[in-house]
Order: C-alpha cells, then sequence, then structure tokens
C-alpha cells in the first residue's frame, strides 16, 4: 500500500507540473481552433467519451500518427507509457509486446503473448505478421492493464486496438508514394465506392520496400531490410437504419531477407570478432524468409431498439512463416536455427449491448478454435549435432462476459464486470537428436536415423478462470472524472515446445496460467475552455505464477540445451502515467507521456538445478524501463497557399533488461529518440508531400538478443538494433 501511495504522489506532481506549463500559456487567439475535439473510443466494447472511460487507455488517431510519420504499430512504443511494442528478435515482421512489464519474448507455437492484439475486434491470437503497417485506419487505442473481463485470456498487460475506417458515403481515391533512405520505395493505393445507397466496396494495396541497413559480409545479403505487400477489401451493407453488415479480407506477405544480429563479443572459435557496424553480420545460415498471413472476418450489428443492440463477430485467420536463424553469427554452424511455423484460428463472437436510463453495458459470448504448429533445428556444430524440435498446440477457449455501469447520481458511476474462460488444450512435444551439424530431416536434411529421442510426449489439460473487474467513478466537475478500479485477468498455461525431458524430466507436467490483478486510481478530463485533455493513473499490480523460460547449454555427460518453462514466482509491479494534448495557441498545440515503472521480482524459483532455488535476488523483469516519455509539439500556419504541419518530437526511454538475468552485454543503456516531420497539404485538400526524419541523432539502441554464452555455442551473444537515421519523402493524391 505504501509503494501505492507513492506512485499516487508522483502521479500528483506529475500532474501539476503539466498544468503549470499548461496555465503560464497566453489565452488562445481569436479566429483559430479554440478548443480540442472529443476522444470517443471502444474500450469498454461501446462508444464512449476518453474521460468517462474507468480505464488508462491511450488513443491515438490516424492524424496524430501521421503528424508524427509514424510507418507501423511499432511507433505504439515511443508515443504510449509503460509500453513495449517492437518487432521481435530475428524477424521483420512478428510483435513482440509488453505493457507494464508483462508481456511474452517467446513468439515460439504453444507460447501466450500477454498482450492481446485485435483488429476490429478480432482477436489475433498468433504474433508472426502482426507488426502492422498503418494505413486505412481511424485510430489505434492501447488499453493498459489486465483486460480479463472483456478481452480474455492473453490480456493481463493490456490490449491493442486496431481499427479502421469504415467505407465513406462517397467515392474516395487516394495513391501514395514514397521514396526515402536506404532505396525506400513505398506505393499505397487505396479506394472505395458506393455502389447503391445501401452498399459499398472498397480496398487497398501497399507495397513496402527499402534495402538493408547492413550487409551479411559473408553471404552479401541484405540484413534489416523490407519486402511487404499487403492488402486490405471490405464490403459493407447498409439495408435499414437497423442492420449494418461488413465483411474484411487483409493479407500480408513478407519476404524480407533473413534478419540475422550482430555479435557482441569475439568467438571462442575461429576468431570472429564483433563487425564494426550494429547491422552487419557474418552469419553462414542459408535459406528464404518468408511470412504470409491472412484473415477474414464477417461483423453484423442490429439495432433491435432503444435499448438492446446485437453484434456477431464471426473471424477466420491463418499464417505460415519459413525462417532461418544463425544465433551464433558466424559461417560455421556453431547455432544455427531453421525454422517453420504454421497457425489458423477461427473466433465467433456475440455480444448484446444494453441501454437504460441510468445503466449501459454489454454481455457475450466467445469461442475459439486454434491450432499452432511449428518445427526447428538447433544445428550445434561443437556438438556434431542437430537437435530437431517439433510439435503443435490445439486451443478450444469458450468464454461468457458482462460488463454493466450503473449511475447513482449525475456525478457518481460504478460498474462490474466478470468473464469465465475455459481453455480445453492438447499437445504434442517432439524433441530428437541426430548426428552431423547439418538440418535434421524434419527441416528438409539428408535422410538419417534418430541418434536419440529427448521429448515425445502428447498432453492434455483445462485451464478455466474466473477474471471480475470492478470501479466507481465520480464527476469532480463537467470536465473532470476521477475513478478506482480492481481489474484481474490470466495468460493460459502450456507446455515448452522446447523441452527436453532427458535433462529436465519435469518438462512433460507443463505449466500454469499466470495471472495478474491490478488496482487502479485515475483522473482524466479537460481543462482550460477544452484547450487540455489529459489522462493519468496509478497502479499496483499482484503478479503471481509467472511463466519464465530458462536456457541454459549443458555439456557432458549430459548434452544439449536445457530449457525449462516454470512457473517461477511472483513479482510486484506500481508506477503512474500521465499523457495528454494541449491546444497552446491558434496555431501550435503539443501531445506528451509519462510513464513510470517499478518492476520487482519477489520471487524467482528455478528449477535448472534439479532442485527448487529462489534466485530473486539475481534476476531483474525484462523490458520494463523505469521512465518512458514523450514530447510532440504541431505547429500549423500557411504556406505557398496551402496548410503546413510542422512536428518535432522527442521520446525517451530508461536503462532495461532484455533478458531476466542481468547482462552488461546485453543491457539496453537508457536513450533517447528524436524525429521530425513535416506535412504540406494544397488548397482543396488533393494534394500533399510530407517529409519525415527519424533518429535524427543516429541514436544506436537494441530491441532484443540472444544469450548463449560460452565455448559449447561459441560464445554466441547477439544483438538486434532499432532503425538507425532515416529520411523520406511522400507525396499523396486524394480525391
Amino acid at each position: 500500500m505504501k509503494r501505492l501511495m507513492k506512485s499516487v504522489l508522483l502521479a500528483g506532481a506529475a500532474w501539476s507540473a503539466a498544468s503549470s506549463m499548461v496555465m503560464a500559456q497566453d489565452a488562445v487567439p481569436q479566429g483559430g481552433q479554440t478548443a480540442l475535439d472529443d476522444i470517443v473510443v471502444t474500450a469498454r466494447r461501446r462508444d464512449e467519451q476518453l474521460k468517462d472511460v474507468p480505464v488508462a487507455v491511450s488513443a491515438l488517431s490516424s492524424e496524430r500518427l501521421e503528424q508524427t510519420g509514424a510507418t507501423d504499430i511499432t511507433a505504439l512504443q515511443q508515443q504510449t507509457p509503460n509500453a513495449t511494442v517492437q518487432i521481435a528478435r530475428g524477424s521483420n515482421s512478428t510483435l513482440i509486446s509488453f505493457i507494464r512489464g508483462v508481456g511474452q519474448q517467446d513468439p515460439l507455437w504453444g507460447f501466450e503473448p500477454g498482450v492481446g492484439l485485435y483488429i476490429d475486434d478480432v482477436y489475433v491470437a498468433r504474433p508472426q505478421g502482426a507488426v502492422l503497417d498503418i494505413f486505412d485506419i481511424e485510430r489505434i487505442e492501447v488499453l493498459r492493464g489486465p483486460q480479463g473481463t472483456l478481452y480474455g485470456r492473453n490480456t493481463i498487460g493490456g490490449a491493442i486496438k486496431y481499427v479502421t475506417k469504415r467505407l465513406d458515403d462517397d467515392p474516395g481515391f487516394m495513391a501514395r508514394g514514397t521514396y526515402g533512405s536506404y532505396n525506400q520505395m513505398d506505393a499505397l493505393v487505396s479506394a472505395s465506392l458506393p455502389w447503391t445507397d445501401t452498399f459499398a466496396v472498397g480496398g487497398a494495396i501497399a507495397s513496402y520496400n527499402r534495402e538493408g541497413f547492413g550487409t551479411n559480409l559473408f553471404t552479401g545479403e541484405d540484413t534489416y531490410d523490407k519486402q511487404v505487400t499487403a492488402y486490405r477489401a471490405s464490403a459493407e451493407w447498409t439495408p435499414t437504419d437497423q442492420l449494418f453488415v461488413r465483411f474484411a479480407y487483409d493479407r500480408v506477405e513478407d519476404d524480407s531477407a533473413p534478419r540475422h544480429g550482430h555479435r557482441e563479443v569475439n568467438s571462442t572459435t575461429g576468431g570472429f570478432t564483433p563487425p564494426r557496424s550494429v547491422y552487419n553480420t557474418n552469419a553462414g545460415i542459408r535459406g528464404a524468409q518468408e511470412v504470409v498471413t491472412s484473415g477474414t472476418s464477417l461483423t453484423a450489428e442490429y439495432v433491435v431498439n432503444d435499448m438492446l443492440t446485437l453484434k456477431s463477430i464471426s473471424a477466420w485467420r491463418s499464417g505460415d512463416t519459413a525462417t532461418v536463424i544463425d544465433f551464433d553469427q558466424t559461417p560455421q554452424p556453431f547455432l544455427d536455427v531453421p525454422a517453420i511455423y504454421a497457425d489458423d484460428q477461427f473466433t465467433q463472437e456475440i455480444q448484446a449491448l444494453l441501454q437504460g436510463d441510468n445503466w449501459s453495458g454489454v454481455a457475450g459470448l466467445f469461442y475459439l478454435d486454434g491450432e499452432s504448429s511449428g518445427a526447428f533445428d538447433t544445428i550445434a556444430g561443437n556438438l556434431g549435432l542437430a537437435i530437431a524440435a517439433a510439435g503443435y498446440v490445439n486451443t478450444e477457449s469458450f468464454s461468457a462476459f458482462a460488463d454493466f455501469s450503473y449511475d447513482f447520481s449525475d456525478r457518481l458511476h460504478a460498474s462490474i464486470g466478470g468473464r469465465y474462460t475455459r481453455d480445453d488444450k492438447d499437445a504434442q512435444v517432439q524433441r530428437f537428436f541426430y548426428l552431423g551439424a547439418a538440418r535434421s530431416p524434419i527441416l528438409g536434411g539428408a535422410a538419417r536415423p534418430i541418434f536419440a529421442t529427448r521429448t515425445n510426449y502428447m498432453a492434455s489439460d483445462t485451464f478455466e478462470k474466473f477474471t471480475p473487474r470492478v470501479s466507481v467513478s465520480y464527476d469532480f466537475t463537467d470536465d473532470v472524472t476521477g475513478y478506482g478500479s480492481i481489474s484481474q485477468g490470466f495468460k493460459s498455461g502450456g507446455w515448452d515446445m522446447r523441452g527436453d525431458a532427458a535433462l529436465v524430466p519435469q518438462t512433460v507436467q507443463g505449466y500454469d496460467p499466470e495471472t495478474v490483478t491490478t488496482y487502479e486510481l485515475g483522473l482524466k478530463g479537460t481543462a482550460f475552455d477544452d484547450r487540455l485533455q489529459f489522462s493519468s493513473a496509478a497502479f499496483y499490480s499482484d503478479y503471481q505464477d509467472l511463466q519464465i523460460t530458462t536456457q541454459q547449454a549443458a555439456t557432458a555427460p549430459a548434452v544439449g540445451v536445457a530449457s525449462v518453462v516454470d512457473n517461477v514466482g511472483q513479482a510486484t509491479i506500481y508506477g503512474f502515467e500521465l499523457e495528454g494534448r494541449a491546444l497552446l495557441s491558434d496555431s501550435l498545440s503539443t501531445n506528451f507521456s509519462v510513464g513510470y515503472l517499478k518492476n520487482e521480482f519477489d520471487e524467482f524459483i528455478t528449477l535448472l538445478s534439479g532442485s527448487p532455488v529462489d534466485i530473486s535476488n539475481l534476476r531483474s523483469p525484462q523490458n520494463s524501463p523505469e521512465w518512458s516519455t514523450f514530447w510532440a509539439v504541431t505547429w500549423s500556419g500557411e504556406l505557398a497557399g496551402g496548410d503546413v504541419t510542422i512536428t518535432p518530437s522527442v521520446s525517451y526511454r530508461s536503462e532495461f533488461n532484455l533478458f531476466d538475468a542481468p547482462d552488461p552485454v546485453l543491457d539496453q543503456e537508457g536513450y533517447t529518440l528524436v524525429d521530425l516531420a513535416a506535412i504540406w497539404t494544397a488548397p482543396g485538400g488533393h494534394y500533399q508531400i510530407a517529409f519525415t526524419g527519424r533518429n535524427l541523432t543516429d541514436e544506436e539502441y537494441k530491441i532484443g538478443g540472444y544469450n548463449f554464452a560460452g565455448a559449447t555455442f561459441n560464445n554466441s551473444i547477439s544483438a538486434f538494433y532499432g532503425p538507425p537515421r532515416t529520411f523520406s519523402v511522400s507525396a499523396t493524391v486524394r480525391y
């Protein structure tokens, strides 16, 4: 409780500083914009003004994302407090997300994400192909803290909602071309056409191409390049004022070159030293990287009467990935990993939205039927082995949920909700040793017998949980609302797909779900004649039964890689967040955010040594920078008869660990990113030219890594880095 009070006081101090800054501004001149527009979100599955929602939620409109030069969903990391939204290590389009220090680093099949991703209310179960490019969107919402009541399993850190635009009543056309650093050449075309008064169709095609930031010095291939094509199509039918039906389709194809990391230390064999450029590598493994994901959805909404609206969301999604990762970053196969992934899912959600005189709510049912499978080799040259792992996880999930709000008076409001979830899972886990440091027969290598069967089992289990949420809010004035809430979420249990039962027999028992219970106090609203909009929250989270992956090289008499996924213990997480936007004058506005996060292990029990040992004093949670801040200022004016906006922005993240085990080689120091975006729009709004500069100070910062220190795997410590300084110019035509 003392920690919670400390967070509240820190939040109050930050809020007072922000208020003083705005109060010091002169009055807004007459003739310009004198108030900010209201922000509407669907965080509680119904349209509400942001200030009325007792949830910590960031809402980034398409206009704001455009003004700051955001290109894909990873821009959320800079602009959202206490969030990590990054491309996964060794990947170009796999998403890794943490919110308030809770998430999942490992995208391997069988592991569940800790932050839920939704595209137009459709749950995306797997992270492959989930680094969504920003086009044709209305807004992105980031819900911080467990969202177990309305969004269910695997949202213990929070949820990200990617909301696309509905089709216009009038025909529309947009084309954009972009050229930039590293021979970046992007193209986007979108159009919508109302065929009748009640039926419209639309679609978009986007192509993103860029040469690599670095080079594979051994093969000559680019590294960190981009070759992505994205498609989107929709059809909307509104036969009456009461009925709306939407069919949507999306597809992403990523044919970028394999993304290898940078060797951070000298090798123990072969004399390899770190390349001068952090984007260069000497990786020797060859093979294509191909990612294809696609999805279709059918949404129907029927207004029965003023009190009841029914909504159905049916969706199908699938994905296939082939990739190669060189962990040792040398031409020799000391630690090479070719891998394939496949997944598919069907989801069905039924919602009933209800509205009374002084109450409102939503209730519904959710069903998921999904399969995630894959195979990979660990080609260990020093051991003369190919360690093959393969398996699948089938999940059938059912849940029922409800959340209702009641107005006790014009000022006092309360809401209560809960969700019951049942996951039925079955899995197969296989792990074999093959002699010879080359691909196994499972991954297309030469046919040869299994040298040793390390793991080969099938398992099934049921994981079920009731996750409640309750909140009370009070309108101190017509413009300012305070709230307090208690919410809970859980992430489903499972089995370690890398588990070596010969080294760690308990791996066949699997691991249990993890849970987070969060206590939150918030204050949000508007001030100074609607020239300031703000949201603030202080939170305290009790994180139980953490699922942590520990990997360690094993040597004679037992060889291989010991992988253990355990419910290692518990952590305490607390902090505060403040964000908002302010209209400083008729031509000057600002967006800002501040996040403070304290994440500490209270208990970290490992079984890797064979007996339980608490090593919490040697561990520190990953992806949990203590401070994260963002500040952008937008100037609007006239130039050459048109409208121009210029937005410089700066973001900061304090030091953090990439892994739970601190490592001075891989741990990232605090860093600052400086960006600049300028947009000129011709009279009439049909033509637009934009200039964007990102990471203007050319900061080098790590976003992921691998740590296999020691002679067994050639001292393989590698890191993956965020983009360097880049510039781009784009031209847009709209009609």
